[in-house]
């Protein structure tokens, strides 16, 4: 067995993982609950399977501009993904579109909090004793 081939092989096991993982998180985009957990697959199987793609591709082409090439794209969906993940949550967050009752730690009970005793002029605090625990409107999906 040649180096080619092996190589060959190495990129079609590469390509399929890559092609399966990305199946993965699009199968669960559509069916986890809410939008931190879509964020989730949006970001971590979606990834890992973008860059076995990229590293099949690479291994398939072997020459340095598609190499180069292909490591850019890598290394702009690592930089990418997971800013706009967060970025989905923290948006996500104020609007009630996450189950509440699925989180471990709240970290942005409190600074909702005073966002709101700031707006309306109440006491802070006060919110995210009913806040927490509480489903919001999108937690029967």
């Amino acid at each position: 067995m040649t180096v080619d081939a092996v190589l060959d092989t190495v990129a079609g096991v590469c390509l399929v993982a890559g092609a399966l993982l990305s199946l993965a998180a699009g199968i669960a985009l559509v069916r986890f609950p809410d939008v931190l957990s879509r964020m989730h697959a949006a970001a971590k199987p979606q990834v890992l399977g973008l860059l076995l793609v990229l590293l099949g591709c690479a291994l398939r082409l072997r020459s340095g501009v598609d190499v180069t090439t292909l490591v850019l794209v890598g290394m702009f969906q690592l930089a990418t993904a997971p800013v706009a993940a967060h970025m989905v949550g923290r948006a996500a967050y104020p609007h009630h579109d996450i189950r509440r009752d699925l989180l471990v730690t709240d970290e942005l009970a409190g600074d909702l909090d005073r966002l709101r005793a700031r707006r309306t002029g109440g006491p802070e605090g006060a919110a995210s004793r009913t806040a927490v625990g509480t489903p919001g409107p999108a937690s029967g999906r």
